[in-house]
């Protein structure tokens, strides 16, 4: 959807985002931006990636953490910090307050990917396993917070957090002067809003593209309503963006100055994560590769150059693997089909040998006999192929029924 409002002053200006990049000085990388030229042959297009995955702890939130951290009082440090997450946050909150020297705790849901636990832990923080979701997480965390007088580090709904996240923004300008759209992954709107806030600033005719899965879309009813909306039910992959409700503050500098807000499907950011991994060479978690789904769904829509934020590298590798698996099949490189043949000697050698003849690569065999809803001389197979892609599926398909295979499925 497409907004424009004449909107108030924001609570956050460009000296604020400035003053947090000096702070950030030493502390965070000014991270790299890669050109992609796969993606600019696809958009028509300069694409440039800004991997915010090679940061230290693996994604943007150190940024605002330390800057979240760097400004509490001398009282307020010796009380130690306390927050709530999944992983991004909670390493970049670990990391930040043992730089800083104030003691950190950390709630994280009990399902949490071990190595980011692991991580979590070795950059200094005491981490507490609580609840199955993160919202169960969050509110032990408030808890804790209100017991032990901690503050508490919210994850994006905080001035100072939204400062150190635009720092990501001057970068970007910096790196690509040139630059007419960023396109940016969101959940609830910390990135996105300091990116807006700086790069506005400085060139307001820069558009600034939100992007979140379509199973924790927050902002599109948010916006419309005028107001943060909660979502009854959130469903992605994704879990950097996996919010079910936009922050306060940065619902309102997205409001007042992205421009766009756009959702991509799971079956997108697969295809996303994979094109990352094979095409540029970076590992990128789901909620990293959302810019790039928001690419690959519509290439026309989005003036170059185009800067792409990979927010995040931190992808658990089981996920990894589903993901990788679920990309591969979207892209029409995993094909499964259902035939029936005769069931007598040396059928499935001969099955098999057409399949060799189309160049598939046989994956797994299951062979059924006893199904009663097979004939008398009948067997049923089911085969699970490595192809090339879309176009080989069909070949392959027309293959085997040029060969006299009926092709149930």
């Amino acid at each position: 959807m497409t907004f424009r409002t004449a909107a108030p002053v924001p609570p956050l200006i460009l000296d604020d985002v400035r003053g947090a990049q000096k702070m950030l000085a030493g502390v965070a990388r000014a991270t790299a931006m890669e050109g992609s030229r796969h993606l600019t042959s696809l958009v028509g297009a300069p694409v440039h990636l800004k991997c915010e995955n090679l940061q230290r702890t693996g994604s943007f939130k150190l940024r605002g953490a330390y800057v979240r951290i760097a400004g509490l009082s001398p009282v307020e440090r010796a009380a130690g910090v306390v927050a709530a997450s999944a992983g991004n946050h909670a390493q970049g909150v670990a990391l930040a307050s043992s730089l800083l020297g104030v003691r950190s705790t950390v709630f994280m849901p009990v399902g949490a990917p071990l190595p980011k636990v692991a991580a979590t832990r070795e950059y200094g923080a005491e981490v507490r396993l609580h609840g199955q979701v993160v919202d169960e997480t969050l509110t032990a965390a408030q808890e804790y917070a209100e017991e032990t007088g901690a503050v508490f580090i919210h994850p994006f709904d905080h001035p100072d957090i939204i400062a150190g996240q635009g720092t990501v923004g001057l970068e970007i300008l910096e790196q690509c002067p040139e630059v007419r759209t960023v396109v940016v992954g969101v959940g609830g709107g910390g990135l996105v809003a300091g990116i807006a806030v700086a790069v506005k600033a400085v060139r307001p005719d820069v558009r600034i593209v939100g992007v979140q899965a379509e199973g924790a879309a927050g902002y599109p009813p948010s916006l419309a309503a005028g107001h943060p909306v909660a979502l009854e039910s959130v469903r992605t992959m994704a879990d950097g963006i996996k919010v079910g409700r936009p922050g306060d503050i940065p619902f309102g500098l997205v409001r007042d100055l992205v421009d766009e807000v756009r959702t991509v499907t799971e079956d997108e950011l697969s295809s996303a994560l994979l094109l990352c991994l094979e095409r540029a060479k970076m590992v990128v978690e789901p909620a990293g590769a959302s810019p790039v789904a928001a690419l690959l769904s519509d290439p026309e829509a989005f003036r170059g150059p185009i800067v792409a934020v990979l927010s995040g590298g931190n992808v658990d590798p089981l996920l990894m693997r589903r993901v990788l698996t679920h990309g591969l099949a979207a892209n029409g490189r995993y094909l499964s089909l259902r035939l029936r043949l005769t069931d007598r000697p040396g059928a499935l050698a001969a099955l098999l040998s057409t399949l060799s003849r189309a160049d598939a690569n046989v994956l797994d065999v299951s062979h059924v006999r006893t199904d009663p809803r097979l004939g008398l001389t009948e067997a049923e197979v089911e085969v699970h192929l490595e192809t090339q892609g879309p176009e080989h599926c069909a070949e392959v398909a027309a293959a085997l029924r040029a060969a006299g295979y009926r092709v149930m499925d």
